[in-house]
């Protein structure tokens, strides 16, 4: 592609550094009823001279308004002679031959971004969505850009929205959330491979958005927070075993140590009656396992030296 650019590049102007021997004829012709006119009139002009002189001159104005072009920077023009491709001309100063040549196609190499969309297209599971996209294209061959396809702006957007679609009717909904990188590759290629004869390349493709049902979206929506509570419970799950499991080996801890039992009970209600109005339950088989019995007097004693609010 670069080559094929920087040869057509390279003719171009190789055509610029000459002026057409048409206007090369005019000019030699205008000089000559000049000269004539200086002569055959003894150093000055009669009125006929004068005549001659003046429609010279106005050819010469003539010929510079139709003949002379300016290109910008950023373009190439397209000349053709009588009908036939003459060749690309610019940027910057340039001839053409009035009548003979016409300049129909003014082709602009930048960057050019074009966005387009595809609605209510049907997903491979028959979900209907909202595409939105951006395509940053550029000419690298003006003449096959302005021989090869009659509107290559026009061309280029219709193949963009024709591939997004043929791309979303093969994917599934899931694929298209969730690969948006992958989808603009896909594109990328598809899209190039369709303009590369006119002589355009796409440079990238983004998607922006996509915007599915409300009724879908909403289904989803309580689908993901379904999904979410199943997980927490799962989590909590998992959090009770652990719990199990540490109560279970710490109860192996006071098997053989009845000792530690007690204190540990002890402690237990101890924190229990730290806040005031405090209510313990004790279940009664803890009384007999963990010798309780005796600590109730215990209890009630802390209960009745507990300050009271006056």
């Amino acid at each position: 592609m670069n080559t094929k650019f920087l040869k057509s590049l390279a003719k171009s102007k190789k055509d610029d550094q000459h002026i057409p021997p048409i206007a090369a004829s005019l000019f030699g012709v205008c000089l000559v009823i000049a000269t004539l006119g200086a002569i055959l009139g003894d150093g000055r002009f009669s009125d006929a001279m004068l005549g001659f002189w003046v429609v010279g001159w106005t050819l010469i104005g003539t010929y510079l308004l139709f003949a002379i072009k300016v290109a910008s920077q950023w373009q190439k023009v397209v000349v053709l002679r009588l009908g036939k491709f003459r060749g690309l001309r610019g940027p910057g100063l340039f001839w053409i031959i009035p009548i003979v040549d016409t300049t129909p196609s003014w082709i602009d190499h930048r960057v050019m971004v074009t966005p387009f969309a595809a609605q209510k297209t049907l997903t491979k599971d028959t979900v209907p969505v909202d595409v939105d996209a951006v395509l940053f294209w550029v000419v690298w061959d003006a003449e096959k850009a302005a021989l090869e396809v009659e509107d290559y702006r026009a061309a280029v957007d219709w193949a963009a929205q024709t591939a997004l679609r043929d791309i979303i009717g093969k994917k599934m909904l899931a694929d298209i959330l969730v690969g948006r990188s992958a989808i603009d590759k896909e594109l990328q290629a598809v899209i190039d491979e369709r303009t590369t004869p006119w002589g355009v390349t796409v440079q990238s493709v983004e998607i922006r958005d996509i915007v599915i049902p409300q009724d879908l979206e909403d289904a989803m929506s309580r689908q993901a927070q379904a999904e979410r509570e199943r997980q927490a419970r799962v989590i909590l799950g998992e959090s009770e075993k652990q719990i199990a499991a540490s109560f279970a080996e710490a109860s192996q801890a006071y098997v053989d140590n009845p000792t530690a039992l007690h204190l540990r009970a002890m402690n237990m209600l101890f924190e229990g009656l730290k806040e005031k109005g405090a209510l313990v339950i004790v279940p009664s088989s803890a009384i007999d396992t963990m010798n309780l019995g005796g600590l109730s007097g215990m209890v009630s004693l802390a209960q009745n030296n507990l300050p009271k609010e006056k």
